[in-house]
């Protein structure tokens, strides 16, 4: 293991640090005057909008800038050692000896040609001069420390064979092999379910505490800074902003942009009625395009002209000890008198039934040829993606439909979709059952009265067509409009309505950052008029800023629409402060469903009281239950025979819930649990959320 480094001298060290990459443009400045320490032991958070430099500092770091990339000032020290004048020979010691990094994409980081084993053995192998016998029980070790599952079967599997939150782990514990003394984090859970996420959090924190490893952690997820750092420094346009302990830049924000970013969030006080989320107008400059002056200045709400715009903004102390902002105005506005540009709305009036699914079944035959199978008359399989689901929809009304990954989420939005058809049960939509309906054999209105947004703008637009003709299309296509003429001014009348400039029409999709596609999805989806939208995942990959702005759009629309929304999610938070009712899926069953106020308080069924405590929340105000789940989810082709969720459950009774399927119990109120664990005890159980400075749950 590496010397463990003397707390007074900081393990990592950015000082006035300058990086340009150069183009046939010319140089184009991408950090200014960045100021960074990291010292043994300490996590440091590092967030901001995407394209503000975060990554870039991290490759900095790295030294892995690229042909174009050069830093042009400052310096970055490791352990005293200045980073920027050491060879590659000494660079190829320090990495992944004693400074890792781990990448937002694991599979981009794996080879798919090598098993894991191999790929693990390569470390020890390369920094630590080990035998192949030492190389392969150091990677099986490690492997255990991360807390994957029959270590030597992941050795033995290639990266395609494991699952998504497993090659995470594989990355991490790739680092972590030669005992590294920094650690970088890249958005490490981006693509993860929560429960995943909470796990590698809590690992995280473990690694920290036992090898004292330094670590600087980039995300734009503020929940999850709050819960794994001991500081932060918010980065806006290439220049740090803010920074101070976690406490005192959540508790008191004193940059403009700081407070921008928390009242895009969706904490627990927010209500989409009474308390919207509030998105930060404009966008982010261009790095060859920055203002004169504070580089926020065009999207704060505090900015004075003749003040704020002339010359180089420093970084400045606060009142508070060790906490710095880069602003002119910080000590002279009062944030207990400033209330943000909220628009409060009224509540949807719940209409008519528009949507009835009931006892719903979505199977698919898997064949096994081999001889075993045969003999065993096990050569016909089915894997059970959706099992007996039952539910109503209203107009006007947000259903979200929450759950891990592989739970039947997507499955049954295809089969409401049309995409695929039900293997028993009914989906009755407007008075017709469409559960056997291919969506080619569907009529242009019912197409048109159920659409969706999907998760990944970029693949669901055609980037040889104009945005205009796509979006007129969908008129044509579902009747909108008689002429071209109409369409076209129906079609401006959309971009107006996702608040996308007119000129928009003419560009491809190529020239549109993600939010942008993402609004273009969404004036597409609503063309054709649709009585219910199924939005999948629409704001995961998107920043909290644009996120923000993309679903106080959607719910514009839907209230102006009178609209259905099924939302489907696995962030809870954005659950919370959208639906009007929840719905938990896992392994294809629903394990509990009820209004959003009945499903954020006990009783709770425990697959949903695990998802509550996986939930990562950006208030410090706010005590939470940590249980973290343990093992996988089974796999759909051989489900546990009594319930789904008995492999994992923290509160498993014994034999019956192996057995046995749960029985479905219900309140009066209609408020419905799949579990053994009479309603009566699960209600005796501590909320997950509570309020330190009161006794009461967070409702």
């Amino acid at each position: 293991m590496n010397e463990t480094p003397s707390p007074d001298v900081p393990l990592l060290e950015c000082k006035d640090l300058s990086i340009s990459y150069f183009t046939r443009a010319g140089e184009i400045p991408a950090v200014i005057d960045f100021n960074l320490t990291v010292h043994p032991g300490e996590a440091v958070g590092l967030v901001g909008e995407s394209g503000c430099g975060k990554t870039t500092v991290a490759m900095a770091v790295m030294r892995y800038l690229g042909g174009n990339g050069k830093i042009v000032g400052g310096s970055i020290t490791y352990r005293g050692r200045d980073l920027l004048s050491l060879g590659a020979e000494e660079l190829r010691r320090l990495r992944g000896n004693e400074i890792a990094m781990i990448y937002q994409e694991p599979m981009a980081s794996l080879n798919p040609s090598m098993t894991i084993g191999r790929q693990l053995m390569e470390v020890p192998l390369y920094h630590d001069n080990a035998s192949k016998r030492e190389a392969k029980d150091k990677a099986l070790s490690i492997l255990d420390a991360v807390h994957l599952p029959d270590p030597a079967r992941i050795m033995a599997a290639y990266p395609h064979q494991i699952s998504g939150g497993q090659q995470q782990r594989v990355i991490i514990a790739m680092a972590l092999l030669s005992n590294p003394q920094l650690l970088l984090l890249d958005e490490p859970t981006t693509a993860l379910d929560v429960t995943v996420e909470a796990g590698i959090i809590e690992l995280v924190a473990e690694i920290g505490e036992k090898f004292g490893t330094g670590m600087l952690y980039i995300s734009h997820n503020l929940g999850l800074i709050r819960e794994t750092c001991d500081r932060i420094v918010v980065m806006y346009s290439g220049e740090a902003v803010e920074s101070g302990t976690i406490n005192q830049v959540f508790d008191e924000p004193c940059h403009p942009y700081t407070h921008g970013l928390f009242n895009c969030i969706a904490l627990p006080t927010t209500d989409k009625n009474a308390r919207p989320l509030v998105p930060i107008r404009g966008q982010l400059p261009l790095p060859h395009e920055r203002p004169e002056g504070c580089n926020f200045g065009p999207r704060c709400d505090f900015f004075e002209a003749g003040r704020c715009d002339q010359g180089f903004v420093p970084m400045r102390e606060t009142d508070v000890p060790g906490q710095t902002a880069r602003c002119l105005r910080w000590n002279e506005i009062d944030w207990a008198e400033h209330a943000p540009d909220r628009v409060q709305s009224i509540p949807t009036e719940v209409g008519e039934e528009v949507l009835r699914i009931d006892s719903l079944s979505k199977y698919y035959e898997v064949h096994d040829r081999s001889l075993s199978a045969l003999i065993s008359g096990k050569a016909v399989r089915h894997v059970k993606a959706n099992e007996d689901l039952s539910f109503v929809a209203h107009e006007g009304e947000t259903i979200a439909i929450v759950g891990e990954s592989g739970c039947g989420k997507s499955t049954f939005a295809k089969v409401l979709m049309g995409l695929e058809t039900a293997t028993s049960g009914t989906l009755d939509f407007e008075g017709d059952d469409i559960s056997e309906t291919e969506v080619g054999d569907r009529s242009a209105k019912q197409i048109g009265a159920l659409q969706m947004v999907f998760q990944n703008p970029f693949d669901t637009l055609n980037p040889s067509q104009t945005i205009g003709s796509q979006i007129v299309r969908v008129l044509r296509r579902f009747g909108q409009a008689d002429s071209k003429g109409e369409a076209q001014i129906m079609m401006l009348k959309l971009l107006d309505t996702v608040k996308l400039p007119r000129d928009f029409a003419l560009r491809r999709p190529r020239q549109l950052s993600g939010g942008q596609k993402q609004r273009v999805g969404i004036a597409r989806a609503f063309a054709g008029e649709p009585a219910t939208v199924i939005a999948d995942e629409p704001v995961s990959a998107l920043d909290v800023s644009v996120a923000a702005a993309v679903t106080e759009l959607l719910l514009d629309i839907q209230r102006r629409n009178n609209s259905t929304l099924l939302f489907i999610s696995h962030d809870l938070s954005i659950v919370r402060y959208l639906a009007d009712r929840v719905i938990v899926m896992y392994l294809g069953q629903i394990m509990e469903q009820g209004t959003t106020d009945e499903i954020f308080n006990p009783p709770y069924n425990p697959y949903t009281e695990a998802l509550l405590s996986a939930v990562p929340v950006a208030d410090t105000n706010v005590e939470k239950r940590r249980i973290i789940l343990e093992g996988n989810v089974p796999s759909p082709l051989d489900p546990p025979a009594g319930c789904p969720f008995s492999t994992r459950c923290q509160h498993r009774l014994g034999e019956i819930c192996d057995t046995t399927p749960p029985p479905r119990q219900e309140t009066e109120s209609g408020h419905s649990i799949l579990c053994h664990i009479p309603l009566d005890e699960l209600a005796k159980a501590d909320p997950v959320f509570s309020f330190k400075d009161t006794p009461q749950a967070a409702a």
